[in-house]
């Protein structure tokens, strides 16, 4: 016992040390804020975000998010002068499972768009959480 009130301060030092740590890190790569599918659909609903889908043209057309954009993560940065009115509004990117759509915030953010969200799990979570998919082209 007082091996461990001796020693109690170095243990908080070091979880300081770890948990600023994640931070520093997570906000140097861009940190997404990834959000659930349940997340998304109520800022779809509440503040009417724009769905940018990142994946190719074929993942896309096996079915995507209602009323989503497609637009391809290689195609992404030529295209951002069809956003710059989202500058400012919730803007949700996904692909099939939320590695491309994290790279596409980080491209949005540079582009200085303030509220972009990445859905965590991406298409497939979107699926397994019951939500609905759609198959029309747009």
């Amino acid at each position: 016992m007082e091996f461990i009130q001796q020693n109690w301060n170095w243990a908080w030092a070091a979880l300081a040390l770890v948990s600023g740590s994640l931070l520093i890190v997570s906000s140097l790569r861009g940190g997404s804020r990834g959000i659930s599918p349940a997340q998304a659909t109520t800022l779809i609903n509440r503040e009417d975000a724009t769905v940018i889908d990142v994946r190719e043209a074929a993942e896309f057309a096996s079915g995507h998010l209602l009323n989503a954009r497609h637009i391809p993560l290689g195609d992404l940065e030529k295209r951002l002068g069809e956003l710059e009115k989202l500058k400012d509004k919730p803007v949700i990117l996904n692909c099939q499972s939320g590695g491309r759509s994290s790279s596409a915030c980080g491209i949005l953010r540079k582009a200085g768009f303030t509220n972009v969200h990445n859905l965590e799990g991406g298409v497939a979570a979107w699926e397994q959480a019951g939500m609905p998919i759609s198959r029309k082209k747009k």
